[in-house]
């Protein structure tokens, strides 16, 4: 299937030079997120990524200040997508509890490739976030790139759902702490899925996750 041109934008504030700009930026995302993945974010150097594009690290410093940078603009990259995934998913569909229930399945379902973007492999991406997103936020600096609106988009994504929520049943106190925890616990499981699957009620199951989280949610908000 041929893939399609679609473009995510970025807050510019999260890069030197836009990686979107040129074949080289965009080999840089490409192989990173194949890095990363197979490395893991302390193994990860700009050295081996510059080796691996067959480059040099002052090309992918021309880019990125660093490689926290880095993996926070993969990050945001990552939200961006979900968020073209749930605006497209739920649209045309007048019942707010049916696009609620397709928002928790692409929020927690296992994720495929999308055609759209042919120099990012989402599945990896994906993969990425569940294993290292909390470096992302666990820092310092993070109320200092937090007023910068690095993480508007997945704030976004909490406010579009507890929308949902608040639009069933108006007396629902927590609709954000239900929608925050559901997102940020179902990375957790599917971590526990892959390492700690004795914690994990049916773990043979692919959807045994989103299952979980579709009831959680919908039960609670009755």
């Amino acid at each position: 299937m041929k893939k399609l041109f679609l473009n995510i934008t970025i807050s510019p504030d999260l890069y030197l030079k836009n990686p979107e700009s040129s074949e080289v930026g965009k080999k840089i995302i490409s192989k990173s997120i194949v890095l990363i993945d197979e490395l893991g974010f302390e193994g990860f150097t700009f050295k081996k990524l510059a080796k691996e594009i067959s480059s040099t690290e002052s090309t992918i410093y021309r880019y990125f200040e660093n490689k926290h940078i880095l993996l926070l603009y993969l990050t945001c990259w990552y939200w961006s997508w979900v968020e073209y995934k749930l605006v497209f998913g739920m649209i045309n569909i007048s019942s707010p509890e049916e696009r609620l229930k397709i928002a928790l399945n692409i929020l927690t379902k296992p994720i495929t490739e999308d055609e759209s973007f042919f120099h990012i492999n989402e599945v990896l991406l994906h993969q990425i976030i569940v294993n290292e997103s909390t470096k992302v936020i666990y820092t310092k600096e993070v109320d200092n790139e937090n007023e910068k609106g690095y993480y508007t988009v997945y704030k976004q994504i909490v406010n579009r759902l507890s929308d949902l929520i608040k639009e069933i049943n108006p007396d629902y106190k927590y609709p954000h702490m239900l929608v925050s925890s559901t997102i940020d616990g179902a990375l957790h499981q599917k971590y526990f899925v892959d390492h700690f699957p004795s914690l994990i009620d049916n773990s043979q199951s692919k959807d045994c996750v989103s299952s979980f989280y579709n009831d959680l949610v919908l039960n609670a908000i009755k």
